[in-house]
């Protein structure tokens, strides 16, 4: 059963995301191990945010402006570390990998991502 807190966050979660993951997968025919990428959850409601970090800790050059990436999606999923998550929000498809732990809350989860590059 999903909470009231829940259904009002799903109320901002304008996204879908797809998570896909690098795994090893038997051949049922010749038994032969290979690598595939494997989808494990798709549609998922999710709000992805940006913050935008500045460092400023260096007195003899430029502060150092990060960007940290967060998704925001149901605390029933169990994301495992270098999943590539695709992400679409606002008419823009994004690729990102996990790169944190997630911060599990009571109604939901929050996952700290970076663009993807390739699976480790």
């Amino acid at each position: 059963m999903v909470s009231e807190r829940r259904k009002a966050l799903e109320r901002l979660w304008r996204g879908n995301s797809t998570v896909k993951s690098w795994q090893e997968v038997e051949d049922t025919i010749t038994h032969v191990t290979k690598h595939e990428e494997v989808t494990l959850y798709e549609n998922l409601k999710c709000k992805l945010s940006h913050e935008k970090l500045t460092s400023s800790s260096s007195t003899d050059g430029p502060a150092v402006i990060a960007e940290q990436i967060k998704l925001s999606l149901g605390n029933e999923y169990k994301i495992p570390a270098g999943c590539k998550i695709i992400v679409t929000q606002d008419d823009v498809t994004e690729e990102y990998t996990r790169s944190g732990k997630p911060g599990i809350f009571m109604d939901h989860q929050e996952i700290v991502l970076e663009l993807f590059k390739e699976y480790a």
